[in-house]
C-alpha cells in the first residue's frame, strides 16, 4: 500500500466537485442532471470506470471544461470516482444538491474553486480516495468587521440573510 497526492490542475477561478459513484451510468445522469438544473450551464465531467473497459467516460457541454476533467480524473486514477468542472459564472452551490440526488452518487467529497490537492492509497488492486486538502489552513478567527464582510458579500451576490 502506497500513499499519493495528486494536485487538481485547473485555472485559479474554476470551480469542480470531486466524487465517487456506483455506475457506468453515472454520466448520462449526471449530465441530465446538470442540464434540467441549470439551463445553459457549462461543465465538463469525467468518470473513472472501475471494472470491465476501465476507461475514463466524458461528456459536457463546454470543451475545455471537458479536457480539465478527462485530464484530472485520468490523474487521480481512482475507481468509480467522478470529477465535474463548472464554466466561468457557474457554482458548485446551484447543482450540488441535485448532484446529491442521483442514484449513481454515493459521496461528495469537495465543491470548490480552491486549490486542492487529493489523497489517494493505491493498492495491488488499485487507487482509492482517502480525503482532500481544499485551500489553505485558516490563519485567525473573524471579528465583527470580517462578519460585516461575509454578510455583505452575500447580500450582494443574492442570499437574503434575516
Amino acid at each position: 500500500m502506497e500513499l499519493k497526492l495528486v494536485k487538481i490542475e485547473k485555472p485559479e477561478m474554476t470551480n469542480f466537485i470531486l466524487g465517487e459513484s456506483h455506475f457506468v451510468k453515472t454520466v448520462e445522469d449526471i449530465h441530465e442532471a446538470m442540464v434540467n438544473t441549470v439551463p445553459g450551464i457549462k461543465f465538463g465531467l469525467a468518470f473513472n470506470e472501475a471494472s470491465g473497459r476501465r476507461l475514463v467516460r466524458w461528456t459536457g457541454t463546454d470543451e475545455a471544461m471537458i479536457e480539465l476533467a478527462k485530464k484530472n480524473a485520468l490523474a487521480l486514477g481512482s475507481g468509480h470516482s467522478f470529477i465535474l468542472f463548472l464554466g466561468d459564472g457557474f457554482f458548485p452551490i446551484n447543482v450540488l444538491n441535485t448532484l446529491k440526488m442521483v442514484p449513481e452518487v454515493t459521496q461528495i467529497h469537495c465543491a470548490t474553486a480552491n486549490p486542492a490537492e487529493v489523497i489517494l492509497v493505491e493498492t495491488e488492486q488499485g487507487r482509492a480516495i482517502i480525503g482532500v486538502v481544499d485551500g489553505s489552513s485558516p490563519t485567525d478567527v473573524e471579528d465583527e468587521k470580517e462578519i460585516a464582510w461575509r454578510k455583505g458579500f452575500l447580500r450582494q451576490i443574492g442570499y437574503k440573510l434575516g
